[in-house]
């Protein structure tokens, strides 16, 4: 049984996510950016739980899940510099952490009140304060999208502050960069297995209603490499249906990674060793 802690873990991809873990009888750790949806997500669960055990044969696990206490939630707005850096020094040690959360292309430019362009500072600058600041765990998975083939590496203007706002491009540059970091941290951290997701297009708030895809597609990958070995037991990778694919170049681009590390450590405050 791991440890696993699923960020962006109240609906969505992320949920899925943790309950497939979960039900596989691993110690999953869910997080909220609210305590409303903290609160939201302790409901849901309970409704799943009780559904989960009239619908299943009967097992002991299956009893103990519906029995169980309420879900483990950590707390921590992404968008919130203070409260990423506090989620990342308290959240604890995890054989597993897995960088769900995120936003989708924004129609116009909007900035936290930390100052940084938004899709920048949840998509990419939360994950690396994460990283940077939690114990080392065993595995890292970063979720990206397939628009990362498209992403932009212009380390001279990360946050669109001199260029047109293009919000499904500043989504497309944000996933690209997280499959820079997960390369980065996979190069820096040996020991640590690293690797990207792409999920597909999932009927979700973020998908869309026009998704080609179910949610429990868009979790299988994640499962695969936070929970089994063989072929999992890999790092520096990116996946889709567990398959290993080619990612932009500049993901590999070593000038690109220590830019997007340093450029990120310069925001923060907070350097990863």
């Amino acid at each position: 049984m791991a440890r696993i802690l699923v960020t962006g873990s109240t609906d969505g991809i992320g949920l899925e996510t943790a309950r497939t873990l979960q039900q596989r009888g691993h110690d999953v750790v869910f997080h909220a950016r609210s305590e409303q949806r903290a609160t939201a997500l302790t409901d849901t669960q309970a409704a799943h739980n009780d559904a989960t055990a009239r619908n299943d044969k009967p097992s002991a696990h299956n009893d103990a899940t519906a029995r169980s206490d309420k879900p483990e939630v950590l707390i921590g707005d992404l968008a919130d510099l203070q409260q990423t850096r506090e989620l990342g020094r308290t959240a604890g040690a995890f054989d597993v952490v897995i960088h769900n959360a995120g936003i989708g292309g924004q129609d116009e430019r909007r900035v936290t009140g930390d100052g940084i362009e938004r899709t920048f500072q949840v998509n990419v600058l939360a994950p690396y304060v994460l990283t940077a600041l939690m114990p080392r765990p065993q595995r890292i998975i970063y979720l990206t999208s397939g628009l990362e083939s498209v992403g932009v590496a212009d380390l001279d203007d990360l946050q669109y502050e001199r260029k047109p706002w293009n919000g499904m491009q500043a989504y497309s540059d944000s996933k690209l960069h997280d499959v820079a970091l997960a390369f980065a941290v996979a190069r820096l951290w040996p020991e640590v297995r690293s690797n990207a997701v792409d999920p597909g297009w999932i009927r979700t708030k973020l998908g869309g209603p026009n998704a080609t895809d179910d949610l429990p597609e868009g979790a299988e990958t994640q499962v695969w490499l936070a929970a089994e070995d063989g072929d999992a037991l890999v790092t520096g990778r990116y996946f889709k249906r567990r398959e290993d694919l080619r990612p932009n170049p500049a993901a590999h681009d070593l000038h690109f990674q220590d830019g997007l590390l340093a450029a990120c450590a310069e925001l923060s405050g907070v350097t990863l060793r």
